[in-house]
């Protein structure tokens, strides 16, 4: 059984939505390097539950970091950080423990754990364990940031409303603009139909799915394994390991299909003495190695499972067919608040990904 990922850095998630508290260890950072924990909050910030398109299960998210951190600064051993769940409504689970709700971990929490999980609100598989994720690829994110590195990420799609696309020209300034909103879309107008779309859902007891499209700029070139520990392939491992994360697609993605070779190829150019690509369909990674261009791809969130609606589920201790209504707080939508989840356990990605070449452009260059 394993909770841990990463190769560099490795990463351990711990706790349950309804324990006393979540946390995760990250060892393998590098020392000496300072925390922005205003920046860490503000991360938070953007994963919290707001208005009527989230739940109403309001938690502060105050991060504490507990052990690897020094005078402002990390000192190289274990990072710990801990995250305390403070409005827990347990009671709203009872009635849920052996009647397994549709498309939940519920089924195959039984079949793995026999029966011995904590299943109050989804216990160790629930979404509020994605605040660790948030923090801990926070701060991958700014020792990446340090060195020049940008990501970020914008609402593509809601239910079927689709926003405007990334601008390939103008990639950094959009960017930069999504990183300060809190629902980040391209288009307003679009933005309030989405809004309108989780409202609606919400009202009739329902809930919607969406896309997130993430980018990166900046990330240097050269970076990535052949074959197994590809770019993409380490991406997809720690993306999938976020609830509710269902497909994941670079570049052009499944539209390669639609494409001849001669329309997909992205051909190249010398551009102020370096080496560019017209287009990106392949999302700068060649080989599964970075080439230098911007890194862009989405993630399919499917909708909430949490519904109001009754459904058909079973009663496992008894072996019956029974009707479901699930009661509590429940997110009519978790796309906008995924976004922040998205976009840290990339910095994570790639800040251990550029460790491996860094440790073996060392020895190399000894022998330059």
């Amino acid at each position: 059984m394993k909770n841990s990922f990463g190769n560099n850095i490795v990463l351990t998630v711990f706790g349950e939505s309804h324990g006393p508290l979540i946390g995760g260890v990250i060892d393998g950072l590098p020392a000496g390097f300072a925390i922005d924990e205003k920046q860490l909050q503000a991360d938070m910030d953007k994963r919290r539950a707001k208005g009527k398109i989230s739940t109403q299960r309001h938690e502060a998210d105050q991060v504490h970091i507990v052990s690897g951190f020094f005078e402002g600064r990390t000192t190289g051993t274990p990072l710990t950080i801990v995250i305390e769940n403070r409005s827990q409504h347990s009671a709203d689970y009872k009635e849920l423990k052996y009647r397994l709700r549709p498309s939940h971990a519920d089924w195959s929490a039984f079949e793995k754990y026999c029966g011995f999980q904590d299943f109050r609100g989804g216990g160790h598989f629930s979404g509020r364990l994605t605040a660790v994720l948030t923090a801990c690829g926070s701060i991958c994110r700014q020792i990446l940031a340090a060195h020049g590195v940008v990501i970020g990420s914008h609402l593509k799609q809601i239910y079927t409303i689709h926003d405007d696309p990334f601008d390939k020209n103008g990639l950094e300034f959009q960017l930069a603009r999504m990183n300060v909103l809190d629902f980040p879309v391209l288009n307003e107008k679009k933005g309030m139909q989405m809004i309108a779309a989780i409202e609606q859902a919400a009202a009739e007891k329902d809930s919607v799915g969406g896309i997130i499209e993430c980018g990166v700029v900046h990330f240097p070139a050269g970076i990535g394994e052949p074959i197994f520990d590809t770019i993409e392939s380490e991406l997809a491992h720690a993306l999938f390991g976020v609830p509710a994360v269902k497909g994941i697609s670079f570049g052009s993605g499944f539209d390669f299909a639609n494409m001849r070779g001669s329309e997909a190829n992205d051909t190249l150019q010398y551009e102020n003495g370096k080496i560019s690509s017209r287009t990106n369909h392949n999302a700068g990674i060649n080989g599964g190695i970075s080439n230098g261009m911007p890194i862009v791809f989405e993630c399919v969130i499917k909708p909430t499972p949490s519904i109001f609606q009754k459904q058909c589920s079973v009663q496992f201790d008894s072996k019956e067919n029974v009707t479901l209504e699930i009661k509590g707080r429940h997110d009519p939508c978790i796309a906008h608040r995924a976004r922040i989840v998205i976009e840290n356990m990339t910095a994570f990605v790639l800040l251990d990904c550029w460790m491996s070449m860094v440790g073996r452009r060392f020895f190399e260059e000894e022998k330059r």
